[in-house]
């Protein structure tokens, strides 16, 4: 049961602004359906309100154990996974990619051509497990409409949204190995299916199927129930219908839950984005990051490992904005790093948006979000499920409404 909002520093009055403030702009206007939204804070829930509707077309409320897709915020999940076996002497950060995927071994970097005649040249020094988990890795997404790299993936249907890939894990990473780099490792920051990509590592690293990996050494420790990669059928009346926004800016059914993909085993484990789960079951991961890996006396991650994963990886220190080689991020990137899974607040003024130095957060592509402030114990989680996720700025309004209901 939520505590009160007082008793942990926070003002009931302020934080019911977060109920008005999505009523007024979002609910009322029908620009989504349903969102809900909790505030964490010193150890205990301080705010949690399920508003509107999970399901337009059936009727059926926004409730506190709905079922959401959470898209990318998967990769923080998969993260700490493949950071497991990195405690366990499984590799180093820096290890090339291609000591466990052989066949990349001889990875290009793009120079001129479309697919399937591209024009390419060497890499400039191999790939590695750290530009992996920092999105340095000179891969890309499908969705991205950039690059003549990216369209060859939308061809293929690798890291696309509207067009599903018909293999598995092994058979992406063998279709990868023949297609460029968008850069030679290292050199920028660009969003891409790199986290799939450390999924496929797990399952090398630890001779597991990656749902079987995750389920056995994050989810069930952890208590997290209702997440993984399908809904099953004693669970579909809790699962989330998820929109899309029509020419006319119209609300339109995506993905009804009733024949929704995620009611069968997928092919494809997507760890970069394929996961369910519920406010519930990801507050308990993220209560697992702010107390330094460990949750209800279960260690999941080593504190000194997880204070690796927070800090700034990318090249130089620059921050997102300064390295990014395309267009799409799910941050505000000034002021914003990246580490082995997570963005990470470097410089709050930059970032023009109230919060902390040290903040570690993620997203997903159906509007979902959260974030973990360590300096003021608290988290934050949004969910909703609305496409694209870059459509309205709830992350950046959450935060102004969330850090001005601070009291002390």
């Amino acid at each position: 049961m939520p505590t009160r909002p007082e008793d942990v520093g926070l003002s009931s009055e302020r934080l019911a602004r977060i109920d008005s403030h999505l009523k007024r702009r979002y609910l009322d206007p029908g620009k989504i359906a349903g969102a809900l939204t909790l505030v964490f804070r010193r150890g205990h829930v301080a705010w949690l309100s399920p508003q509107g509707l999970m399901d337009r077309e059936r009727g059926v409320p926004m409730a506190e154990d709905t079922i959401f897709r959470i898209f990318s915020m998967s990769k923080p999940v998969t993260s700490v996974a493949l950071m497991q076996l990195y405690e366990h002497g499984h590799f180093q950060l820096d290890d090339p990619v291609h000591k466990s995927i052989s066949a990349w071994k001889n990875l290009r970097v793009f120079q001129a051509g479309s697919y399937p005649q591209f024009a390419t040249a060497p890499c400039e020094r191999p790939m590695t497990i750290r530009d992996l988990l920092t999105h340095q890795s000179g891969l890309t997404y499908g969705f991205m409409q950039r690059t003549n790299v990216d369209a060859a993936y939308r061809e293929l249907g690798i890291g696309c949204l509207d067009k599903r890939f018909d293999g598995d894990l092994d058979d992406m990473v063998a279709r990868l190995a023949e297609l460029p780099l968008e850069f030679s490792p290292g050199q920028a920051w660009n969003y891409s299916v790199s986290t799939d990509v450390c999924g496929h590592l797990i399952e090398h690293f630890s001779g597991e199927r990656l749902d079987e990996y995750l389920r056995r050494h994050v989810f069930e420790p952890l208590g997290m129930e209702d997440t993984g990669f399908q809904v099953s059928d004693e669970k579909i009346e809790r699962f989330a219908a998820n929109y899309t926004r029509g020419p006319g800016k119209e609300l339109i059914l995506g993905d009804d839950p009733e024949r929704s993909h995620y009611r069968r085993p997928p092919r494809l484990l997507g760890g970069g984005g394929g996961l369910v789960s519920t406010a519930g079951d990801y507050l308990r991961f993220c209560r697992m990051l702010l107390g330094g890996g460990e949750l209800d006396g279960v260690r999941i991650l080593g504190p000194r490992t997880l204070a690796l994963m927070t800090r700034n990886h990318i090249t130089s220190g620059l921050d997102t904005a300064q390295a990014a080689a395309g267009i799409y991020t799910e941050v505000a990137a000034p002021g914003t790093g990246f580490g082995l899974g997570f963005s990470v607040t470097l410089d709050p003024v930059r970032t023009g948006v109230t919060g902390s130095a040290g903040e570690f957060a993620w997203g997903g592509a159906a509007s979902t979000v959260f974030w973990v402030d360590p300096v003021e114990d608290m988290i934050v989680i949004f969910m909703t499920q609305f496409m694209p996720s870059g459509t309205f700025n709830f992350r950046g309004q959450l935060k102004s409404i969330v850090y001005g209901a601070i009291t002390d």
